[in-house]
């Protein structure tokens, strides 16, 4: 039967209503793509505080909207789609921006290409991700780490030049910065193991959800209370933790090669049959029965 796009059936599926569930976490990534380009508004205007705070504001909103799709069941290809470009606009153009207008234009455009840079390889590091999602190839424990830092970890990362300023700390060189720019870049597209905490179970106790609740409004008081106390440590001590995920990566997987080659050894190939004379068939051998 030939398909009738004005059929009844046709314009109920044209016009089902979308879930509620499904619209939830798309909200929640429209939001964090305003708080990017707020971002970028506000580094315009110098004021940047508030662009920091934007970005900041945008991750945190990138970490929420995935769980609540999760939780709610409200998964989508269109959701997936949609984070991706959000995460690209938050966490490769935005930072790239905000770094421009805040020193690197002193490099005129020296600065402009390792803010450029920046975003390239933040579109990058998201295309790969989206790419090797279904990779049949990868080992069970890889589902554990990120190939190369992430989104948003570089881009919170990369803004620490400006944490430190806000501190009080002397402002480095612009070219000091664009290196260290460049630097952040090179870790998202490198092939870098780096821990993601994904498959780690987040079960809590009972007895502890009270200790637990407590301890993330006393965390939440402090980022609000101490802001560029808490991003300066975070990201000094993300950056030296780097080596430990790599050095995880590594164990797992020799220990699997290792696994792999006993497995090999164990079960040798089955031996060989021995060797049988063939046995003439009585009914065609025209021998003699008694020979004399």
């Amino acid at each position: 039967m030939p398909f009738d796009p004005n059929s009844a059936e046709s314009r109920r599926r044209r016009f089902r209503p979308i879930p509620v569930r499904m619209l939830v976490p798309n909200m929640i990534t429209l939001l964090a793509i305003c708080a990017g380009l707020t971002a970028i508004r506000l580094s315009t205007e110098g004021r940047m505080e508030l662009a920091v705070a934007a970005i900041v504001f945008a991750a945190i909103l990138d970490g929420i909207d995935g769980r609540v799709a999760r939780m709610i069941k409200g998964q989508s290809k269109f959701g997936a789609e949609l984070d991706s470009l959000a995460d690209f606009v938050n966490f490769g153009v935005a930072p790239g921006l905000i770094l421009y207008f805040w020193q690197l234009h002193e490099l005129n455009n020296g600065g402009w290409i390792a803010a450029m840079v920046f975003a390239i390889s933040g579109g990058l590091r998201l295309a790969r991700f989206n790419a090797s999602i279904d990779d049949p190839n990868k080992p069970a424990f890889a589902a554990n780490y990120f190939t190369g830092v992430p989104a948003p970890a570089g881009a919170i990362t990369v803004l620490l030049p400006i944490y430190l300023a806000f501190l009080g700390v002397p402002m480095p060189p612009a070219t000091l910065t664009a290196f260290y720019t460049l630097l952040i870049a090179f870790l998202m597209v490198s092939r870098l193991p780096v821990f993601s905490g994904k498959t780690v179970k987040m079960r809590v106790p009972p007895e502890m959800v009270l200790p637990v609740f407590v301890s993330v409004v006393f965390f939440v008081a402090l980022l609000i209370g101490y802001p560029w106390h808490i991003l300066s440590a975070g990201s000094v001590a993300y950056l030296i933790s780097l080596p430990w995920g790599w050095k995880s990566y590594r164990d797992q997987e020799r220990q699997l090669a290792a696994q792999t080659h006993g497995a090999s050894v164990a079960s040798p190939a089955p031996p060989a049959a021995p060797y049988a004379a063939p046995v003439a068939d009585a009914d065609n051998d025209d021998r003699p029965a008694h020979l004399h």
